[in-house]
């Protein structure tokens, strides 16, 4: 299952992906963030677990699944940057983000901005089509929705 996705992830044209495989990917992503700065923090982990219940209308058991296939995907996935460049090509702007918020609410959820893990967030974001600006701009309201 993971060899097939990571293919069609690193293939040199990615087709569009399957709403599952796009989860999966996703998720994965925020799976990579959360263990950049080498915390894995269970408040992180449950986090992650939220954010895919909440975003695709998931059970916490399925949640809890999804990021744990995730967690597999993430550490057999390419460097970071073929791996953001083949969501880029195959999830909508409107989704991508999305996950950057998504990712900035992972980086802040430990009440820390790990260097590590902003540098990350700042290699990402334009990976996924984003500029600074609008990062930033993610950040803020991931901010706000925490205050």
């Amino acid at each position: 299952m993971f060899a097939d996705i990571l293919r069609r992830l690193t293939a040199p044209a990615p087709d569009h992906l399957p709403d599952a495989d796009a989860r999966l990917a996703l998720a994965a992503l925020l799976v990579r963030i959360a263990r950049t700065d080498g915390d894995y923090a269970a408040i992180e982990i449950a986090r992650i677990d939220r954010i895919l219940a909440l975003r695709h209308g998931l059970s916490p058991t399925d949640s809890a699944a999804l990021r744990r296939d995730a967690e597999t995907l993430e550490e057999e996935a390419p460097d970071t940057v073929r791996f953001t460049r083949a969501i880029k090509q195959t999830v909508p702007y409107e989704d991508r983000v999305s996950v950057v918020e998504a990712l900035w609410d992972i980086v802040l959820a430990d009440g820390v901005r790990d260097d590590d893990e902003n540098a990350l967030l700042r290699l990402v974001a334009p990976m996924l089509g984003l500029n600074d600006r609008d990062s930033n701009l993610a950040r803020q309201r991931v901010e706000a929705r925490r205050s």
